[in-house]
């Protein structure tokens, strides 16, 4: 049975500040072009991945919603089937929420991105021009440009001669960097937010000779300089002293912010209560320590993405957050500013992996692989053709819809000659146009075959008796050696399922768009 909330009981809810989660079950561009305030994007081909990780207590009250349309109660249903007892269709969507008066946003990741402008504007966090920048990088200048992204975001493009240190990081070369007062560290990210997060952090640390790069990698390329791509130099390493050093200013932080530090001990009793009440734990390190060893069950999120996307990884706002690393240093820096931006149910595991190794608790290893729920049961109940048996069917009397369920931009990247692009999201909705008697054949793909399966499941649901997947995804057709189509054609909704930073577009316009849009946020929530 479908139950409603209205938005008066939704923004009731928010207000009271309890355990619940908010949902917006549309395509990721659809969400940027508009969405309510503190609302999550989870769209519905991500439900089954990521909703166990996001809500791990099923009895939390749940509220989807859409643009009013029907993908919202399908979405209830996907979360009723997995387990979760209190779900709700906000009533007439995200217009009557407009309607209502309530509050509004667009972007991604607004949460982080407004608070990094009211950091910036009461912290009057330092700043150099990129056209300065250059001038002094021409002089000769002592210099030490530090890249606050993810390894990815680096390689693909940065300041030229910058070295690569995530935000997270940062605490660690803290001392290290305050020993050569004459360089002057610049901080900078893709845009403003991690720069702006990570010069304040270090300026907190007692760094004086610390700056941000003003617009970050954006306004370098507006002022018509040339960034650097593939670059690979390895990011300097702390030394022990800076290391203990860090550890000691993190203390001085956690007792300044009342950043909570909890026990081995408290932590196996939050554990223990899991199933009742909200945990999220966190590891803030790099990839390489987390696949190392790390507590098992917790979730790779490295500091300075955690402050960046905090609505992407924490749905259910008042929950506990335990952050660790491998002492306190990192996870504290992570948890004073989830504490700022209203997370106060965050903490850090004082003496992180280490305490709990030193408890005679075990670690995990490696990544683990998010399993999606429902797809064992799609496998076990859904045909598979392979590659070469899906060639000798395209010669067939009744020759096969082919539907490809991934992403626009694997879509457009590379798809089966023919195939049609249709999301899972609209799948019930829009399939009668490409197949409207039930009995047509119709084989699905998509990357891995993960997506594919469970569209096949639900296609399999709708009564269409004759449905595939391509064994092996995509990749099994590229390993025959058959070619591929490329270019957006032949989409049956319109390609908003992915939201493009506009450093990938490469559009000037959008960036100049994008970066007037991140600095009036902070003027735009204080005006709230």
């Amino acid at each position: 049975m479908l139950h409603l909330t209205s938005c008066h009981a939704l923004k009731a809810l928010m207000d009271r500040g309890g355990a619940h989660a908010l949902f917006d079950v549309r395509e990721q561009g659809e969400y940027a072009a508009g969405q309510i305030w503190l609302a999550t994007s989870l769209p519905r081909r991500a439900i089954e991945f990521r909703l166990s990780e996001l809500v791990p207590v099923r009895q939390t009250p749940v509220v989807v919603y859409d643009e009013g349309g029907e993908r919202a109660s399908l979405a209830a249903a996907t979360m009723a089937r997995m387990g979760y007892g209190e779900v709700s269709v906000l009533e007439g969507g995200l217009p009557a929420w407009e309607a209502a008066g309530y509050p509004t946003v667009t972007g991604v990741n607004v949460p982080s991105k407004a608070f990094g402008e009211r950091v910036h504007a009461r912290g009057a966090i330092p700043e150099i021009t990129p056209e300065e920048l250059e001038k002094r990088r021409a002089r000769g200048e002592r210099l030490l440009l530090l890249d606050t992204r993810t390894p990815k975001e680096y390689r693909r493009s940065t300041i030229p001669g910058a070295l690569n240190v995530p935000g997270g990081e940062l605490i660690l070369l803290a001392d290290d960097l305050a020993r050569d007062p004459a360089t002057t560290v610049v901080v900078n990210c893709g845009g403003r937010t991690r720069s702006i997060i990570g010069t304040q952090a270090l300026r907190r640390l007692g760094l004086a000779n610390v700056t941000s790069l003003k617009n970050g990698t954006m306004g370098w390329v507006l002022a018509g300089l040339d960034l650097e791509r593939g670059a690979t130099r390895e990011p300097p390493r702390p030394s022990p002293e800076s290391r203990r050093t860090a550890e000691i200013l993190a203390g001085r932080v956690a007792a300044a912010e009342q950043v909570p530090l909890i026990s081995v001990s408290d932590l196996l009793t939050l554990r223990a209560k899991a199933d009742r009440e909200t945990l999220y734990l966190f590891d803030v390190r790099s990839q390489g320590e987390y696949a190392a060893g790390h507590i098992p069950g917790a979730i790779w999120v490295p500091g300075g993405q955690a402050v960046q996307q905090t609505d992407d990884h924490v749905a259910v706002r008042s929950a506990t957050i335990v952050l660790t690393c491998d002492g306190i240093a990192r996870s504290v820096m992570a948890a004073a500013w989830f504490r700022q931006m209203g997370l106060r149910g965050a903490c850090v595991l004082e003496g992180g992996s280490r305490a709990w190794v030193e408890r005679g608790e075990p670690l995990e290893q490696g990544t683990p692989a998010r399993r999606p729920f429902g797809l064992d049961q799609a496998r076990a109940g859904v045909r598979r053709i392979t590659a070469s048996e899906l060639v000798a069917r395209l010669w067939e009397p009744r020759w096969p819809l082919l539907l490809d369920v991934g992403t626009s931009r694997e879509f457009e990247a590379r798809h089966l000659p023919g195939a049609r692009w249709l999301p899972r999201g609209w799948l019930e909705l829009k399939i009668g146009m490409l197949a409207s008697d039930h009995r047509d054949p119709i084989v699905v793909s998509c990357g891995n075959g993960d997506q594919s399966m469970l569209a096949a499941a639900t296609l399999g649901e709708l009564g269409y008796g004759e449905v595939s997947v391509l064994e092996g995804g995509l990749q099994s057709w590229s390993d025959a050696g058959h070619r591929f189509e490329t270019g957006l054609t032949d989409a049956i909704v319109e390609p908003n399922d992915v939201w493009l930073s506009p450093n990938l577009t490469g559009d000037r316009g959008a960036m100049l768009r994008y970066l007037r849009w991140e600095i009036a946020l902070g003027q735009e929530r204080d005006a709230r």
